[in-house]
């Protein structure tokens, strides 16, 4: 939103959402992005982000500038995760839009989506996985209370 003329009330929702959502015990938190994609090369990202209050960089190549992203961060976070799920939404129109990306991932049984939004998609993207990471990370969250339930009752 700072970076557009117009500024709607689904932006300023979304930076809320995004916000609230940086700061609830995230334990891998987006610092910053750069990725260059050019037609004929293949992709590459560097990204920065924190991971247990401890800022480290990746870097990573991809068939694409998503892939390039997640190869980077898994780099270094080496999750395992099964990426289920990509998706992204104009939260405004134009061209100037706030782009909303949602990633589902998915371990051990377990799925969590994350969420993230930024003018540039990228960003937004790179706030998605991160927020999935934590969640998967996260022992709090339980996305399966019936299998909970059926675990306590057997001991």
């Amino acid at each position: 939103a700072d970076q557009n003329a117009d500024i709607f009330d689904e932006d300023i929702m979304a930076l809320v959402s995004d916000e609230q959502h940086a700061h609830d015990n995230e334990y891998y938190r987006f610092v910053s992005l750069a990725q260059q994609s050019e037609t004929g090369e293949k992709p590459r990202a560097k990204v920065v982000f924190s991971m247990g209050g401890k800022e480290v960089s990746s870097e990573g190549s991809g068939n694409g500038p998503v892939d390039a992203v997640i190869h980077a961060i898994e780099s270094v976070v080496q999750s395992e995760a099964e990426f289920v799920l990509f998706s992204i939404n104009a939260i405004t129109g134009g061209t100037e839009a706030q782009g909303e990306v949602t990633i589902r991932l998915s371990k051990s049984g377990r799925i969590v989506n994350g969420m993230g939004a930024d003018v540039d998609i990228m960003v937004a993207t790179t706030k998605a996985y991160l927020s999935a990471l934590t969640k998967l990370h996260s022992k709090i969250e339980k996305l399966n209370p019936q299998k909970s339930l059926e675990a306590a009752a057997a001991s």
